[in-house]
């Protein structure tokens, strides 16, 4: 029976919000009722997908709507169409079933759902005995939504999805399409309006910008080879153990010799053999998600489940963590769950409401960033990031997720003023929705994933972020939110402006290198010198030094000994490892060229010993997060600018880290020690190897009554291990 004209005018111009109750098939007393718009064909069979012939089907109207009943029952139908002397086949993706089933409602409603990344999204699947695409999205104030692609030319009736009212999302099986083909989401808002084209909040991959389609893809690898890293980070506490960071933004650590982008194979074959080399054990990479807009360096993403394809393919990005692991080396993501952008294509206003975001921009808006705020608030949003977080600990094998900008969550009033902000219930300015959001990711992600570690880039003093998120514990642990580790960012302003002072000023301005000490075991830190310190006119680390170029390069090379001497793990940004004169930029690579020049070479040669020291040494990596691990041995001789600490663990040889942060040399400075006997100089920042001028103990002291007579070079840090 052929549907009414108001039925059939919406259902032909894909405006009917309901098409699987008028296509495909439909049981009946008579049989069978068979309806399918097939644009082009004259004439339509109907076979199964096993090819056996079921019958012929009579074109209804003129629009390619073709109808008839058969003597079978409702299954998945394939159709032999013909015209003009061709023939072409079409399996129907409105005669197979829902492939999301009713535990998938009731988790997704609960906002329970730690699977989400395997049903939403576009999926490549076999339903009902047919290979193809199974595409799910949430749009639960949506009139409408249909999936549009190079697969039907972009008609927004070919593919209207079916509503699962009670959830608010739209699914639909395309069947006999695979992958890299491109998509977006046809949406009309409960008002009627018709919104951008949208693409898949959960896409694996996107076009290359500025295209901004998502594209059918696989998300990661299937054949890793990397269990021996697993198990030993799943095996040990990392506070205890070595962690170096390189941080690197991918697109400007090395380029191509026409400045374009290494894929990710080529990244691996350079950028893994230079991390091993330079002994850190982390590589940290800027955010590697889609994004637009290439200054943005990531940090406003539009795909958080997609690897930019700016590298490659997402299997690219899966092997290069795949030989990191079996290099021995680690890979953790900056992770931007704060905000996202306002582009069209993307998340703002996703069904024609605040979906994501929050409707009032007193909560919704970022005035720093100009960008969007997820509403914590809402469960789905929660499962949404939650889940993002999960996936890449699971599908690429992430070691870590540096959380950015979590002080921005933290707080109702951040970067805003009086009258444009909104207090909680309590009349307080702390975002709790936030709060809970962070505690449920790092529960999740700490019990999903041993050996997964979290890092929170927060720059206030918010009590317990590294203290662990345990539930239902009352009052006084609701703001412990669970993080591995925090960026101290403290000690990285402290010490890069006690460093740019002229050292005959620098005894003024003591405490700006003990102050840190203070507080330096509240928390699990990390100490950054990470991008933020080398753009927007901050100029270099080098650069940053005070003095002429050999005291830049004297003070440096002491800095590095002195903070890796320093509590806590370490984060150098890329192209500080050998002293990068220019000011970061992403358009460009690194000046690769300095490490030809001695000074440059040398600092390079400094931060591997760094490395290799730390690491070494149980003394100097054990105690990171530990008050026992530390000991001040000088800490208030102003005048001469020295500073003294002893390192130590049980078990292991106490290393004692001296600093001279003047340019005069010290001869038969006098150091108490806390073992009497031969102390080896294990490492000496103005080591002629570094470019220094080669002062210096000559390997050994001996401390005699707690005390030993010792030479500080200058503009220098060293360290001595005791020997016995």
């Amino acid at each position: 029976m052929k549907p009414p004209e108001s039925a059939l005018d919406t259902l032909l111009t894909g405006a009917n919000p309901n098409p699987f109750s008028l296509l495909g098939t439909h049981a009946g007393p008579g049989g069978t009722q068979l309806r399918a718009i097939l644009p082009g064909a004259d004439e339509v069979e109907a076979f199964s997908l096993d090819g056996y012939r079921l019958g012929e089907l009579a074109k209804i109207d003129d629009r390619f709507l073709f109808e008839g009943q058969l003597p079978i029952k409702p299954q998945p139908i394939r159709y032999r169409c013909s015209a003009k002397g061709h023939d072409w086949l079409v399996t129907d993706p409105y005669t197979f079933g829902p492939v999301l089933g009713p535990l998938d409602d009731l988790l997704i409603a609960q906002g329970t759902h730690y699977r989400l990344f395997d049903k939403l999204g576009a999926h490549l699947i076999e339903h009902e005995g047919a290979h193809g695409v199974h595409f799910a999205v949430w749009a639960p104030n949506a009139r409408l939504v249909s999936v549009v692609g190079d697969f039907n030319d972009w008609d927004v009736a070919r593919h209207v999805m079916r509503n699962r009212v009670d959830i608010g999302v739209w699914e639909i099986f395309i069947p006999d399409i695979a992958d890299y083909r491109a998509y977006k989401y046809h949406i009309v808002g409960a008002d009627g309006k018709i919104q951008p084209l949208k693409a898949d909040p959960f896409a694996f991959m996107a076009e290359i910008r500025p295209a901004t389609a998502s594209m059918t893809a696989v998300p990661a690898k299937l054949d890793w080879g990397d269990e021996a890293h697993r198990d030993h980070w799943a095996s040990v506490d990392p506070r205890k153990v070595p962690v170096s960071i390189y941080e690197v933004h991918a697109g400007s650590w090395q380029r191509d010799r026409f400045n374009w982008f290494l894929n990710w194979d080529e990244m691996a074959d350079r950028l893994i053999p230079y991390v091993v080399e330079m002994g850190f054990t982390h590589i940290e990479f800027m955010p590697i998600t889609e994004h637009p807009y290439d200054p943005s360096w990531g940090y406003q993403t539009t795909g958080l489940y997609a690897p930019t394809s700016r590298f490659g393919e997402p299997a690219g990005f899966a092997r290069f963590v795949d030989g990191a692991h079996r290099a021995g080396i680690g890979v953790i993501l900056d992770w931007v769950p704060a905000h996202f952008p306002s582009d069209a294509h993307g998340l703002v206003r996703f069904d024609g409401t605040a979906l994501y975001e929050h409707d009032d921009p007193k909560q919704g808006f970022h005035p720093d960033w100009n960008t969007l705020i997820y509403n914590f608030g809402r469960r789905e949003v929660v499962s949404f990031l939650v889940n993002n977080a999960l996936f890449w600990a699971e599908r690429y094998h992430v070691d870590g997720l540096r959380v950015d900008a979590v002080a921005s969550m933290l707080y109702r009033d951040y970067s805003r003023k009086a009258g444009e902000w909104i207090a909680n219930a309590e009349g307080g300015r702390e975002n709790w929705e936030a709060v809970d959001f962070l505690r449920a990711t790092n529960r999740a992600l700490y019990a999903e994933h041993p050996g997964f570690v979290t890092f929170a880039e927060e720059s206030t003093s918010w009590p317990g972020v590294t203290q662990p998120a345990y539930e239902g514990d009352g009052k006084a642990r609701e703001t412990a939110l669970g993080f591995g580790f925090k960026w101290n960012m403290g000690f990285m302003n402290d010490t890069l402006r006690y460093m740019a002072r002229d050292p005959v000023h620098r005894r003024h301005h003591h405490d700006d290198l003990t102050f840190g000490l203070v507080y330096a075991f509240s928390e699990n830190f990390v100490l950054p010198l990470s991008h933020d310190e080398v753009v927007h006119g901050k100029g270099s680390l080098l650069a940053k030094m005070s003095g002429d170029d050999w005291q830049k390069f004297a003070n440096l090379r002491a800095y590095y000994a002195f903070m890796w001497g320093y509590p806590g793990k370490k984060l150098l940004f890329m192209g500080q490892e050998f002293a990068q004169r220019r000011e970061w930029s992403e358009d460009r690579q690194l000046d690769w060229e300095l490490c030809d020049a001695p000074a440059h070479a040398g600092v390079r040669n400094l931060v591997k010993d760094l490395n290799r020291v730390y690491r070494t040494k149980r003394a100097l990596h054990a105690g990171d997060c530990d008050p026992n691990g530390f000991e001040w041995l000088i800490v208030d001789d102003k005048d001469n600018s020295v500073f003294a600490w002893l390192r130590k663990t049980p078990g292991s040889a106490p290393v004692a880290v001296i600093a001279n942060m003047t340019p005069t040399m010290r001869t038969g400075y006098r150091i108490p020690l806390p073992q009497d006997g031969r102390w080896n100089e294990i490492l000496n920042s103005d080591s002629v190897h570094y470019g220094g001028s080669g002062k210096g103990n000559l390997g050994q002291i001996k401390a005699v009554d707690g005390c030993a007579a010792i030479t500080l070079p200058p503009l220098s840090t060293i360290m001595l291990e005791y020997a016995g």
